[in-house]
């Protein structure tokens, strides 16, 4: 049956291709990107998944009222399997980010274009290489009307871009108890070029907005207030000694240490002949699991007393998002076996577990106790202009996926 199930799924290259289209048509940006969220592209993809033989689909809806409809949707479409005793899941996201600057995009990030191999157009890898990747996997179980021994569970979820609050984070909190203890756990949202690796752990990650307080004044007379993005400035020069104060190294992560970078600057004053009274800037931090984040800030804490001190500033501190590192999935965990050998017949490349400096969805499902891997062959194009899906990935992950889950169906 294998066999006949992988030379079932090279028949979808153009359902898939369509399917990423109609995606990419259909923007679904955060209400704090300047979007209205996810509703519309839910209601498109539910109409696609209802073509197909789910045997349920379900929305789990977080409200937001700044969103179309005050809700930000959460999509799980079901097709059992033999059993129920557990559930395979496939997770991935229905939102994206702004295109950005628009002269740098050669077409429409919306409307979708194929070139040669690959499909161009704001989301197609970040994340809908996924979607449509894990639709596949199902569809052509369904069409040889295959059931698999385990239950499939494909979650569309939203929020992911801007921190998982009305996404993973809302069902793991709010519906926990839809995951069963045996239930097990594919984020195709983070990967490399020749899909060798395969994240089994992440990094802590805090966003912290600083704020400094002065006194405004005339450019030509700094004597009559206290210079904010003066203050500001030596303080995110003295944020470069996190990296010394927290120097634990492990080969484990990409890369392998804890960064501290300054990143977002808000506007100031308008004007060139204005001392500013306030300065706005984040830091971006992704610490190794061997410190608690709550260490990491007592030491920006202690490096700000020192500006506030010498400037005569006040500086505050707003944390923008904020995650303890999750329980690492064990390298020797079946799914992390039974993906290995996956891509071993499928790509014919030696896979390795590894961990990452950046923060994905899987955190909210291992602080559940639940095995995870996220896995994906990707270009890595997520955010830039011209982002763009290999086809041949996209199609590859959906074999990789589909080998993995038949050997996780083994009866032992």
């Amino acid at each position: 049956m294998k066999e006949q199930l992988l030379k079932q799924i090279e028949t979808y290259e153009n359902y898939a291709i369509e399917l990423q289209r109609g995606l990419t048509a259909i923007p679904a940006l955060a209400p704090s990107s300047g979007g209205t969220g996810e509703y519309d592209k839910a209601m498109w993809l539910e109409g696609e998944l209802k073509k197909l033989k789910f045997d349920s689909i379900e929305w789990i809806n977080a409200p937001q009222k700044e969103a179309k409809n005050g809700i930000r949707p959460n999509l799980i479409a079901r097709y059992k399997g033999k059993s129920s005793a557990k559930t395979i899941w496939f997770m991935a996201h229905l939102d994206i980010v702004p295109p950005g600057e628009a002269s740098m995009w050669k077409s429409d990030p919306y409307k979708m274009e194929v070139q040669g191999r690959k499909l161009i157009g704001r989301g197609v890898e970040d994340n809908q290489q996924a979607i449509a990747s894990s639709v596949v996997v199902v569809k052509a179980m369904m069409d040889l009307n295959y059931r698999p021994e385990y239950d499939i569970a494909l979650l569309f979820c939203a929020d992911e871009e801007t921190g998982s609050g009305f996404g993973a984070d809302y069902i793991s909190d709010n519906k926990p108890e839809i995951f069963g203890k045996d239930d097990v756990f594919f984020v195709p949202d983070s990967g490399c070029e020749d899909g060798s690796l395969i994240e089994v752990a992440e990094k802590s990650i805090m966003w912290m907005k600083v704020i400094t307080h002065g006194k405004q004044c005339h450019a030509s007379r700094p004597s009559l207030g206290i210079n904010a993005f003066k203050a500001a400035s030596e303080l995110v020069v003295k944020f470069e000694s996190l990296y010394t104060k927290f120097p634990h190294k492990d080969d484990l992560y990409e890369p392998p240490i804890s960064t501290f970078e300054p990143t977002k600057k808000e506007n100031n004053v308008p004007n060139v002949n204005t001392l500013p009274g306030e300065d706005v800037f984040y830091m971006d931090c992704r610490v190794m699991p061997k410190y608690l984040l709550t260490e990491v800030k007592a030491e920006m804490r202690r490096l700000a007393d020192e500006v506030e001190k010498k400037h005569g500033v006040k500086i505050s501190f707003e944390p923008q998002q904020e995650a303890q590192a999750a329980p690492p999935t064990d390298p020797n965990a079946a799914i992390v076996v039974a993906l290995k050998r996956a891509i071993k017949e499928v790509l014919g490349v030696e896979p390795k577990a590894y961990g990452i400096g950046g923060g994905t969805v899987a955190a909210f499902f291992r602080r559940l106790n639940l095995p995870v891997v996220v896995y994906s062959r990707l270009s890595e194009t997520a955010h830039m202009p011209n982002e763009y899906c290999d086809i041949d990935h996209m199609m590859g992950d959906a074999k990789v996926f589909l080998v993995t889950t038949l050997l996780l169906c083994e009866k032992k």
